[in-house]
């Protein structure tokens, strides 16, 4: 399957860059949070931030300790962003996608992965990769899109009454996995629903152990800052699944 990068898309990437620089979003108030209170105790740890974006999360795994972070990203205008926004002695930002990372074996820690693998084709053969990746008692921790989003292939997600008023969330095609396209800011972006038993079972099945599965919920402060995210006490956006190696392959 041809990977794709749609932001380095001119158009995508600047609507995104404003989407995160506002810090009333559901990344920082629900998702960020969350992979930040699951992370373990990051002093002396070498670490591997796939998908890392602007680097917010890279810069902030050395602020707790991390020896060194090494952080891969398809895209070369995410990248540029993150060397000037969050550059740091030891953080190595690499340009590379998760599925062509060349990763050394038995070298990380930790591998720590924000909003990624729902862009994933072949979801074994990443978590096989990361998982020779990783030490011994190395932790894998990821957040994706949640399942009851990916699911449905086609018309409006919320069922709404003739006012507008949000009734109940649609949730459809579950069992069939696979890839979906949609319109976020562009036409034609892909991704890969996955059911949350795939998701736990690839990793079971390729070494890993789970240790936490978690579904953020918002705070008061967040409801508070951000009304609109109450909805997510009606359907979680994300599902973030911590997970410990513990067989080799």
């Amino acid at each position: 399957m041809m990977k794709q990068n749609i932001y380095d898309n001119e158009v995508f990437f600047e609507n995104y860059k404003a989407l995160r620089e506002d810090p009333v979003n559901y990344n920082e108030l629900l998702e960020q949070p969350e992979i930040k209170r699951m992370l373990p105790d990051l002093k002396g740890m070498r670490v591997i931030d796939i998908g890392c974006g602007m680097g917010d999360l890279a810069k902030y795994c050395v602020e707790q300790g991390a020896e060194h972070v090494t952080a891969i990203d398809p895209s070369s205008k995410m990248l540029q962003e993150a060397r000037r926004r969050n550059s740091h002695p030891s953080i190595e930002y690499v340009q590379t996608a998760l599925e062509d990372a060349v990763m050394t074996i038995d070298s990380y820690d930790i591998a720590v992965s924000s909003l990624v693998m729902h862009y994933v084709a072949d979801y074994d053969a990443v978590i096989q990769s990361i998982h020779a990746a990783l030490k011994e008692d190395g932790i894998l921790l990821f957040s994706t899109e949640h399942p009851i989003v990916t699911a449905r292939k086609e018309g409006d997600k919320w069922i709404t009454d003739a006012d507008g008023n949000r009734i109940h969330f649609a949730v459809d095609n579950y069992q069939e996995q696979g890839r979906r396209e949609s319109k976020w800011y562009v036409d034609g972006v892909v991704y890969y629903h996955r059911s949350i038993a795939a998701l736990c079972n690839g990793l079971i099945q390729n070494g890993f152990s789970l240790e936490e599965v978690t579904e953020p919920i918002p705070s008061e402060k967040a409801i508070a800052q951000l009304p609109r995210i109450e909805h997510e006490l009606r359907r979680p956006s994300f599902i973030i699944l911590k997970a410990r190696k513990t067989a080799r392959l």
